[in-house]
């Protein structure tokens, strides 16, 4: 459903916010992460670009939250790394006469707003603020329990 980017830019914010405090470097994060260096440092630019870290340049420098843990959602970050989730608004086989959504579309875009909400309401701060219900959002991954990609990186450049 997210690309593996958005994944990886995940995982390096939530690795900054658990860090705390000053600038990390893309080495430590992307070992942190167990994301290639080289690729990350492509996504972390691309989120500094877009003003969700700040990157700092020279002798102590390295990548920072741009804001607090608690006022960065996890759809702020997918923004940045995916297009727009994409609703169903008129019927996408383009079939005349269909002024209203079937009910297979209207349900697809249902759970796209659900998920979108979704997205939208959790923040990364809340990533770490421990078990919560439903679902136990608070559980992190762990390098014994390395996600799988979802779907192809999307292009960066």
């Amino acid at each position: 459903m997210i690309s593996q980017t958005s994944e990886y830019a995940l995982r390096a914010v939530v690795h900054l916010a658990k860090a705390g405090g000053g600038p990390a470097v893309a080495q430590e994060i992307a070992d942190s992460t167990h994301v290639s260096v080289g690729y990350l440092h492509k996504i972390l630019r691309l989120l500094a670009r877009k003003g969700i870290l700040v990157a700092q340049r020279g002798v102590g420098g390295g990548f920072s939250l741009a804001r607090a843990p608690d006022q960065i959602s996890v759809l702020d970050v997918l923004r940045v790394t995916e297009n727009e989730l994409v609703r169903i608004s008129t019927c996408p086989l383009g079939i005349e006469g269909h002024s209203e959504l079937c009910p297979l579309h209207r349900m697809l875009d249902n759970q796209i707003a659900a998920i979108e909400k979704v997205f939208e309401s959790t923040t990364i701060g809340e990533l770490l603020a421990g078990p919560s219900s439903p679902g136990n959002r608070g559980t992190l991954c762990t390098p014994a329990s390395r996600p799988v990609p979802l779907t192809r990186a999307k292009d960066m450049d």
